[in-house]
């Protein structure tokens, strides 16, 4: 059956005054809705500006027949998808290259003689190579005149229109321009799933990886892509001692992401990418926290 919720709603504005209403009504999908989804329906719905806080009382879940075709509440909201590796200590993501050491500073229960009793802080310390984890190539990395991390525009980084383009590792490991056509790429994103990330943190994951072609590298370029990324352990053929991809990619300012994981959770495309590292002055590659955000079907 479908579900709506009837409650009354306080908005208190933070130039002062306030709004109440009592009785309203409203189309959910699912059984329940929290006070935050109703009070962010509210906020957007009504047009609110100055909104701070907002109270949400006497919510009543009930049967009834749907008004509209899809909970407002839930057209509102998108759907983030994590697409990154988690670092922990240890970790080993490029052979040859030492592990991340991940500690406490200062512990919990040496914080102690710092401050009054029931208030305890947890400081971490953290040792690694910049190439740790899912990581985002910047031109520095290769290049010594090329941007580094602090240099690039956010925007180069954040809510990029993406595509995903499926090139399976049991089909061949070498990636050619011609598995990258008769797709929408220019001024996209353009992420390689291989499904290779299914060996992460093993011993097979380190060698006879998937990887881009030179040629592939120079159709990307060719097309205007703005990044690419791939869930391998290097875009590049590592078996010997050029790296054709990098060189070419980073070259004309299109970015790297390699060490990405879970693209088979998304579309094809009608998404955006995320990236971002911190901004550190002389470095060229750094750990993101890489995500899509999928827009939900309005039409249900």
């Amino acid at each position: 059956m479908d579900k709506r919720v009837k409650f009354d709603f306080e908005v208190y504005f933070t130039n002062g005054g306030s709004l109440r209403g009592e009785d309203f009504r409203l189309d959910i999908n699912g059984d329940t809705i929290s006070d935050t989804e109703l009070a962010d329906y509210i906020i957007q719905d009504l047009r609110l500006l100055m909104a701070g806080k907002v109270n949400i009382l006497n919510k009543e879940i009930f049967e009834e027949a749907h008004k509209r075709k899809v909970a407002p509440a839930e057209n509102a909201t998108e759907q983030l998808i994590d697409l990154s590796h988690t670092i922990e200590n240890g970790l080993v993501t490029y052979k040859g290259l030492p592990a991340p050491i991940i500690c406490d500073y200062l512990s919990r229960a040496d914080s102690r003689s710092y401050y009054d009793e029931g208030t305890e802080f947890q400081i971490g310390k953290i040792e690694m190579v910049s190439n740790t984890g899912t990581y985002i190539d910047c031109p520095f990395h290769r290049y010594e005149h090329g941007k580094d991390t602090s240099e690039m525009d956010l925007k180069a980084f954040v809510d990029l229109d993406a595509v995903v383009i499926r090139v399976p590792y049991r089909n061949g490991l070498a990636i050619t321009d011609e598995q990258l056509k008769n797709r929408e790429i220019r001024n996209r994103a353009v992420l390689i799933h291989t499904g290779w990330d299914s060996y992460w943190n093993t011993e097979a994951y380190y060698e006879n990886h998937p990887y881009l072609t030179a040629a592939a590298a120079t159709y990307l370029v060719e097309c205007g892509v703005k990044l690419v990324g791939i869930d391998s352990h290097n875009i590049d053929d590592t078996s010997g001692r050029s790296r054709p991809v990098h060189s070419t990619l980073l070259g004309s300012e299109i970015l790297i992401v390699e060490h990405l994981c879970h693209l088979d959770l998304l579309p094809d495309d009608n998404f955006t990418f995320t990236a971002a590292p911190p901004k550190f002055k002389g470095v060229g590659t750094f750990p993101v926290r890489a995500f899509a955000k999928l827009k939900k079907d309005v039409a249900g």
